[in-house]
């Protein structure tokens, strides 16, 4: 072949600017991952602290707030659906896109493959644990959410600004106002890296890769010289449209977006699920047993639990800070109603949409299932994500033998909402560090969409390691500020319930509610 060949020019490029990249910064991420994903041993297995820390925060947070997951869910179908808004509420979003937008950074690629992996790796077990940590997850969404709105900033032009960066630094100045400048610092930083790199470059990345696939791979139009180049740019212009508009323009397009990709998919797993209807008690039964299974996959009952327990808090994001930024917006005057609507998140992402997930890649019974991920290890997500992607692929395509193609519009769809919201997410962090000027804000919007443009063209995976670190990071962070204001999220709970009980709310959504008590956002 022809040394001038634009093919094999591209590949020397691009491998050689990733082993740079990657050998610079492999032993910077895995020093750091090292601390951050600390294991801590039980028996044969071990689990990252950063999972018992989100798992413990949902049990506090349960019991701290008597199962107000359970109780409140009357309550948050009910705010949800505009029962107690008004137009004169202060914020820029309606409950409704606040959940979409939070909903469109967390269902992704974690529904899809992490759930393959989990059940893979832990067995049908692993599920049933995963369904605990959705619903302990829920009790901590609704605790950040709500300090999220109850400490927000709102503008006189209507803007708001939000989320950890406006609760942080009260529930750290108890102890010190450095501390609190400090924390809410280094929580920035945080999400800001993670927003560019993990939340961004590696939806790109997964993207081009399954369009790649379906598209006839190296042979394929996608599969030409400078083929991943123009992908990026077409994906940044996707995203670019949106993002521009602010979290307005990003909350009218994940309404719309984040129900009709969600629909798609659960439609796909119902087909599967209804087709093998008669498998539907044992693959339930499966789900219940072996997670209580001493001679289970992947350690035993501990094992099992671990598995579904660390893909469910990966899912969910529940306890890390992330999803405030987006409900913070919310048109409400009362913090805590915001809490309500966020505690639906992780019972859509991981209670209904992981579980169908499972459940079909069960009933399938495929051989790619029956037996472990053999390439998926602790050191290359990268590779453990792909296999996860086929086990749950092949799943689909024992009914739907075209399934790859709505699989590979299903990862789009999934990565440019995650895209769209986590751009939101680095664009209030790069606020708090370099203010929120229409210069400054163009500059991070820039700088997001060319990270866009590079995730398609490159494979960093240790950048994504040492991204994910950061972002792991926020939930230490966060959740200690969390427990610093568990009494004041208590405080708003236990008044807002009484106002619904005695029917004030009712009354007061069909006023303009001006002047009324307790409704001042951040009183």
């Amino acid at each position: 072949m022809n040394s001038l060949s634009p093919v094999p020019v591209r590949a020397d490029w691009k491998t050689s600017l990733e082993e740079n990249i990657n050998e610079f910064f492999d032993p910077i991420q895995k020093d750091f991952a090292e601390i951050i994903f600390y294991p801590i041993t039980f028996g044969d297995v071990e689990v990252p602290f950063v999972v018992i820390w989100l798992v413990l925060a949902g049990i506090i947070v349960t019991l701290y707030t008597v199962f107000i997951q359970f109780r409140g869910l009357p309550t948050a179908l009910d705010v949800v659906r505009g029962k107690y808004s008004t137009e004169s509420d202060p914020g820029e979003i309606t409950h409704f896109q606040a959940l979409s937008s939070a909903l469109s950074g967390t269902v992704g690629l974690g529904n899809i493959a992490g759930v393959g992996v989990a059940v893979a790796v832990g067995g049908p077990g692993a599920t049933f644990w995963m369904i605990i940590c959705g619903l302990l997850g829920m009790a901590t969404k609704f605790a950040e959410c709500t300090l999220g709105v109850k400490y927000r900033e709102v503008r006189e032009d209507g803007t708001v600004d939000g989320g950890p960066f406006k609760y942080l630094p009260v529930a750290y100045g108890k102890i010190h106002p450095v501390v609190g400048t400090l924390m809410t610092g280094l929580f920035a930083i945080s999400i800001l890296f993670f927003g560019a790199a993990g939340g961004n470059m590696f939806q790109s990345n997964q993207t081009y890769a399954q369009m790649k696939s379906v598209t006839g791979g190296d042979d394929g139009f996608l599969g030409g010289a400078g083929a991943s180049l123009f992908f990026g740019l077409a994906l940044a212009v996707i995203v670019g449209l949106v993002i521009m508009g602010g979290i307005k323009s990003i909350g009218k397009v994940t309404e719309k977006l984040v129900p009709a990709m969600g629909l798609m998919y659960l439609v796909a797993c119902l087909v599967v699920i209804v087709v093998n209807i008669d498998h539907v008690p044992d693959a339930a039964t499966r789900i219940v047993t072996d997670a209580f299974n001493p001679e289970g996959v992947a350690g035993g009952v501990i094992g099992t639990l671990i598995v579904g327990f660390q893909r469910a808090a990966f899912s969910n994001e529940a306890g890390l800070g992330s999803a405030p930024i987006a409900h913070s917006a919310v048109k409400t005057r009362r913090p805590v109603s915001e809490g309500f609507v966020a505690l639906l998140e992780p019972l859509a992402d991981t209670v209904i949409i992981c579980t169908m997930t499972a459940l079909t890649i069960i009933i399938a019974d495929t051989p790619e299932y029956n037996q472990s991920i053999a390439n998926a290890t602790d050191d290359d997500p990268a590779t453990e994500a792909l296999d996860g992607v086929l086990v749950t692929s092949n799943a689909f395509e024992t009914v739907i033998p075209w399934f790859p193609y709505v699989l590979a519009v299903a990862v789009a769809l999934f990565a440019i909402s995650t895209q769209i919201t986590w751009a939101y997410y680095a664009m209030r962090a790069w606020a708090y560090l370099f203010g929120d000027s229409r210069g400054s804000m163009f500059a991070i919007k820039a700088l997001y969409l060319f990270f866009t443009v590079m995730g398609a063209v490159l494979t960093l995976t240790a950048v994504m390691n040492f991204a994910d670190s950061w972002l792991f990071l926020c939930a230490f962070v966060n959740l200690l500020g969390v427990y610093l204001l568990l009494p004041v999220i208590k405080q708003e709970m236990k008044e807002y319930l009484a106002d619904r009980k005695a029917g004030r709310l009712d009354i007061l959504g069909k006023d303009d509610r001006e002047g009324a008590t307790r409704m001042t956002v951040g009183s």
